[in-house]
């Protein structure tokens, strides 16, 4: 039985480690699982909190998972035991790994035409059955034609990387074709998969330190720091 801690009415699965996510809710011994995959940071939790939509469609995914030390900081309060602290592109390439072992066909999904496909040629090196990619430069228009393409690939898992929150409305409109898949939305994991952008050192994720890694890299997201301020105060004062 997976624990799930409520935070600001979102509730997100606790675990032990990558692995036993994967085991336990997506690659089983009964096969694939099939769902929504959203990792949940405290950026979505405030935006979800201004935005009844977002709510809607993050209490509407399967699998929620912490993708953040706010997060998972706060869920190990709350229950008083470990819980780790899972992030996406960590969980979306050991997945891909894993995806081997049972040949489990996947679909690729979003990015520049040049970073899809390199990630597309260093996956199906590793022995990944990559049945199927696009770039994200397509219109509404053009979304039908997608999710056609998908649907005739037989992928059983989609990755999606097209930012939030698109990638999480193409994600819902395309499992209603095809239910019996897993999807999970990525967001820039492909950049960092084919070192495209580099991630923060070893030295920065042992110590839950990604986020300032990033914003010293890219000082134009301390506004979205203040997030992460505000998220901080509402845990203090109960808020959430």
């Amino acid at each position: 039985m997976i624990n799930k801690v409520n935070i600001g009415g979102i509730d997100v699965a606790a675990y032990q480690s990558i692995d036993e996510l994967i085991s336990s809710s997506i690659l089983t011994t009964q096969g694939i699982q099939p769902g929504v995959g959203i990792a949940i940071n405290p950026e979505k939790i405030m935006a979800a909190k201004n935005d009844p939509y977002i709510m809607s469609i993050l209490q509407n995914a399967t699998l929620r998972y912490p993708d953040g030390i706010g997060v998972s900081y706060v869920m190990q309060k709350r229950l008083g035991s470990k819980v780790a602290r899972i992030p996406g592109c960590e969980l979306w390439e050991r997945l891909m790994l894993r995806s081997v072992e049972q040949q489990i066909p996947v679909f690729l999904l979003g990015a520049t035409q040049s970073t899809v496909l390199q990630t597309y040629e260093k996956l199906t090196s590793l022995g990944v059955d990559v049945v199927g990619y696009k770039d994200g430069y397509f219109t509404k228009e053009q979304e039908q034609s997608v999710i056609d393409e998908i649907i005739k690939s037989g992928a059983k898992v989609v990755s999606v990387a097209l930012g939030s929150p698109r990638q999480e409305l193409f994600i819902f409109e395309c499992i209603k074709y095809a239910p019996d898949s897993f999807f999970m939305g990525v967001g820039g994991t492909y950049d960092v998969f084919t070192n495209n952008v580099k991630r923060a050192p070893l030295f920065f994720r042992t110590l839950n330190l990604e986020w300032l890694f990033r914003l010293l890299s890219q000082p134009s997201r301390l506004f979205r720091q203040g997030n992460l301020l505000k998220y901080i105060y509402y845990y203090l004062t109960k808020k959430i």
